[in-house]
């Protein structure tokens, strides 16, 4: 077991396996780096470095009052790649982790970032507001906020069908992993999931899109009903110079399960390249 401290004293649960070329892998709300296995797993075997750390907050990690704002977050990430060595890394951010990516390559000017991947990823913006119409409408927002603090584990085993695209016609993952996403999910405080789902669901990520000077891979469901790809995915990739978008027809949420092969094969290959 290894821990990475922050700024303000946090300990942060990290895996680091294999040898090579870091990649550095963020994980999503409201789960843990557990969820990147099967990919951390793939790239360790094919000679690079995979580093996975559960965000403050979640999984292992400590579990303070404060620290759940992206210039924080990004900050964390900061703390993970100074003390692990990591240099040259590709950095892959999964739904509200894109945001620490983002947020760290405008913050940190991307120090030892050579390349970057948004998977499902929550950048530019979450938000509807006048000046970004595809955004998802607060009301939204505020009925999550609203169905965790009634019953948390109801909530999430309806959140995590949506998620990984279970319907009535269509089952893409087995019970099990429902149970494990819940289960992961629970192990996180109510604090840090209520204050980090505030912070995907609000911040502006556009300005910090300039600050992508790296190659930067973009994959994105286009069933995904948790994070649209219209308002993320596409937008991003309009808004980001060195970027290529690879849609995942009819795909959810959660492709680190239901496209464990198809992503696990465009992350190789966009590391390799």
């Amino acid at each position: 077991m290894k821990h990475i401290t922050t700024a303000d004293g946090s300990k942060l649960y990290v895996k680091d396996w294999g040898s090579g070329r870091p990649v550095i892998l963020l994980h999503g709300w409201p789960l843990s780096a557990d969820s990147w296995d099967d990919q951390a797993m793939a790239l360790a075997d094919a000679g690079y470095r995979a580093i996975a750390y559960d965000r403050r907050g979640f999984g292992r990690s400590s579990q303070p009052w404060n620290g759940y704002d992206y210039d924080t977050l990004a900050d964390d990430l900061a703390a993970v790649i100074e003390q692990t060595g990591a240099t040259d890394a590709t950095l892959v951010g999964f739904s509200m982790g894109g945001g620490e990516v983002a947020r760290y390559m405008s913050r940190h000017g991307g120090k030892s970032v050579a390349k970057a991947a948004l998977v499902s990823s929550v950048v530019p913006f979450m938000l509807k507001t006048p000046d970004n119409p595809d955004g998802v409408d607060q009301e939204q927002f505020d009925k999550m906020a609203q169905g965790m603090k009634e019953d948390r584990a109801k909530f999430f085993a309806g959140f995590f069908r949506d998620f990984f695209g279970v319907s009535f016609v269509s089952h893409p993952v087995s019970d099990q992993v429902l149970e494990w996403a819940r289960n992961t999910a629970m192990q996180a405080s109510l604090r840090s999931t209520l204050a980090c789902a505030k912070s995907f669901s609000s911040t502006d990520f556009r300005p910090d899109l300039p600050a992508f000077r790296v190659p930067t891979l973009i994959i994105h469901g286009t069933d995904d009903k948790t994070v649209p790809i219209d308002t993320a995915g596409r937008a991003a990739a309009r808004g980001i110079a060195q970027s290529n978008l690879i849609e995942y027809d009819g795909a959810p949420h959660g492709l680190f399960v239901t496209e464990k092969v198809r992503l696990t094969q465009d992350l190789l290959e966009f590391v390799r390249s």
